[in-house]
């Protein structure tokens, strides 16, 4: 039983660690620092690993759980109740927790406020177009936590971030912000920018 709980145990962790690099951007936001956000962009490249070792351990776990134990005949009454912790609903609550945490990059977006921009927009030829190349995003969270950063400058008009392709591109007012201010607002997010160019 100890064993079971051990494993189950760790089935948590790998399940959290598979996740954490998608986790930190949002608890970083809410703690309000946000330049913490990529510290475990690191542990993506091992999410497939992490996943499938979470998906094994549990399995073992509920396979040792369902099989049939051998029935010993003392003829005893036993009225021990079994702890929590060695039940099939403890367990069934750790599976569940490890599929909310392993499905987190899907949902992450929803812990991000969203932000609106505001731009009165005087002229049209003060419109630019930016493309920055961003390193370290992992997930659609990532992207979350950039377009909010962004879209809380003056002038924005309309942000693109994509994870995927590891850039952002960014429409705004050169007379309320520039392309060095978008940068420092990617920077804060711990999100490093790589390249920066002008497209219109």
């Amino acid at each position: 039983m100890k064993s079971e709980n051990k494993l189950a145990g760790i089935g948590i962790l790998t399940a959290f660690s598979a996740s954490l690099c998608c986790i930190t951007p949002v608890l970083a936001l809410l703690a309000g620092t946000s330049g913490l956000a990529s510290t475990f962009s690191w542990l993506d490249p091992l999410r497939p690993y992490l996943v499938g070792l979470t998906v094994l351990v549990l399995g073992f776990v509920w396979y040792q759980k369902l099989k049939p134990q051998k029935q010993i005949d003392c003829n005893c009454e036993t009225t021990e109740r079994t702890p929590l912790i060695q039940t099939k609903t403890f367990l069934g609550i750790v599976t569940v927790f490890a599929g909310l945490m392993l499905a987190f990059p899907t949902y992450a977006h929803i812990f991000f406020p969203k932000t609106e921009t505001q731009i009165i927009v005087t002229e049209q030829f003060n419109i630019r177009t930016a493309e920055f190349t961003i390193n370290g995003m992992t997930c659609s969270g990532c992207e979350e936590h950039v377009n909010h950063e962004v879209n809380m400058l003056k002038g924005i008009v309309n942000t693109s971030v994509s994870y995927d392709n590891g850039n952002a591109i960014v429409e705004f007012d050169k007379t309320q912000t520039d392309i060095q201010e978008i940068e420092k607002a990617i920077a804060k997010t711990g999100y490093s920018v790589t390249d920066k160019k002008e497209i219109k």
